[in-house]
Formats: structure tokens, sequence, C-alpha cells
């Protein structure tokens, strides 16, 4: 995302310049790997501190899901408004162009469309052309015994095949457990779990709904859900970017 100073001039945010720091080659190449690759830093340990403090500013989401009553898991998450923290907003703009190589690449090898334009803007205004209108920018706590069932966000037609969650929290001294939990259902064999300890302001990028994987027959989609193993102790809080609405 562009910012313009005083006098006019363009210069890329902290986000924007945090995600154009990251080893894309290399996260691309985790993610053919695994389904999911870490980012370095794209949050300080304050930003992370205040966007989980907004938690508590209820004007600022649009629902609050509890996951017990939905049969999710354990815990509660919810989804900011269109109005998003200049912080999400960034990072979903800067983001987007970087992860769009990576979908491509992935629909060429599996032969499907490819239907993402090249900006944001757009693909989103295709969302809400299509129906799907609602912000799905997840903002989730989980306390001690809480956990999320593996599942996939898929909430219409228009799907974008890469997300990205960021840890708020310190795994290991702010809360034990609940690592993320990615589960692939490889072709003709039995599932492989990948399960990831979120460090305080890194992204784990991982696939929406399934993934290209080498088969006899070229390529074959495997299938992929995430979740959330049980927290044992502390405060678990983190940031989810989605790129379709719901």
């Amino acid at each position: 995302m562009r910012a313009r100073g005083p006098r006019g001039a363009a210069h890329t945010t902290d986000a924007g310049a945090r995600v154009a720091a990251t080893d894309w080659p290399a996260l691309a190449t985790g993610l053919d790997n695994n389904g999911c690759a870490l980012t370095p830093p794209l949050l300080t340990p304050a930003e992370c501190r205040e966007l989980a403090a907004l938690y508590d500013e209820t004007a600022r989401f649009r629902s609050t899901v509890n996951m017990a009553r939905h049969r999710f898991g354990s815990g509660e998450y919810r989804y900011f408004s269109h109005e998003l923290p200049r912080p999400v907003a960034e990072l979903r703009a800067a983001l987007y162009p970087k992860l769009l190589t990576v979908a491509r690449d992935w629909a060429a090898r599996l032969g499907r469309p490819a239907p993402w334009p090249d900006t944001l803007e757009a693909w989103i205004d295709q969302c809400h052309e299509a129906g799907q209108s609602k912000s799905s920018q997840i903002l989730l706590r989980y306390g001690s015994g809480d956990w999320n069932a593996l599942h996939r966000d898929l909430f219409g037609d228009l799907v974008f095949p890469l997300q990205v969650v960021i840890g708020l929290d310190v795994h290991g001294s702010d809360y034990t457990g609940g690592e993320f939990l990615l589960v692939e259902q490889r072709p003709r064999a039995q599932s492989r779990g990948t399960v990831t300890a979120l460090p305080q302001g890194h992204g784990l990028v991982f696939t929406t709904r399934d993934r290209p994987v080498r088969s006899s027959r070229g390529w074959s989609a495997a299938p992929v859900r995430h979740g959330v193993s049980t927290v044992h102790s502390g405060l678990r809080r983190s940031l989810g970017l989605v790129f379709h609405d719901a």
C-alpha cells in the first residue's frame, strides 16, 4: 500500500516495507513443499498489543462468533467491519500482489481459471458483485482450554487460495499450547499434519482450500484444512487476513 507524505510524495508504509523485504521466492518454495510458510515479522510487539486490545472495542466489528455454540471448537472470534484498522488494511493490500503470483502459478498447474485481477480492490469488487459483501478479516481470542476445529474459510463461490494468520501474543510466555494445525489429504495416501507455533508478529501463509501436489498423472489438488490445538494456559490472540469477502 502507498501513502502520501506532507508534500504529496509517495512512500512505502512500514507494513509495505516489511512485506517487500520478505524473501518471496523462498516463501513460495515453502508453500510448495508444505502448504504453509512463515514470514519474517510483519508487526512489531507494540503493534501486536495494540491490535489485540481492539478486541474489546465492539463497534469495530460486524459480528462475534462463539465457537462452542456453533460446534466449531471453543473460543471466540470477531469479524472486523469494512472500516479496518490501518495496519490491517495496509498488510492486506501489501500482501495481495505477492500472494497473487503464487495463486496464479498454482492455478496454472491445476489447469484452473485464475479469476484474480492485479489489484485487491478490483478483486473485492468482484466478490461484492457476486453477493460476497461482508468483511472477512478476523480477530481471534482463545483462553485456556480453547481450540479450533479443522476447517476451511470458504464463504462463497469466489475464493482466494491463500490466507495469512499473524500471532499477536508470545508463544511459551503469554500462552502455551495453541499451535496452528494444518492437515493435508494427499492423493491415494494417508493425511499429513503440520504443526506451527506462531511467533509474535510473524505471519503464517497457508492454503485456503487445497494446493497442487505432484502425482503420477501430473498435478493433483490436495484438500487442506486448518485449526488450532488446545491452549494449555494463558491467552492466545491472532489476526486472520482473508483475501475474499463473505
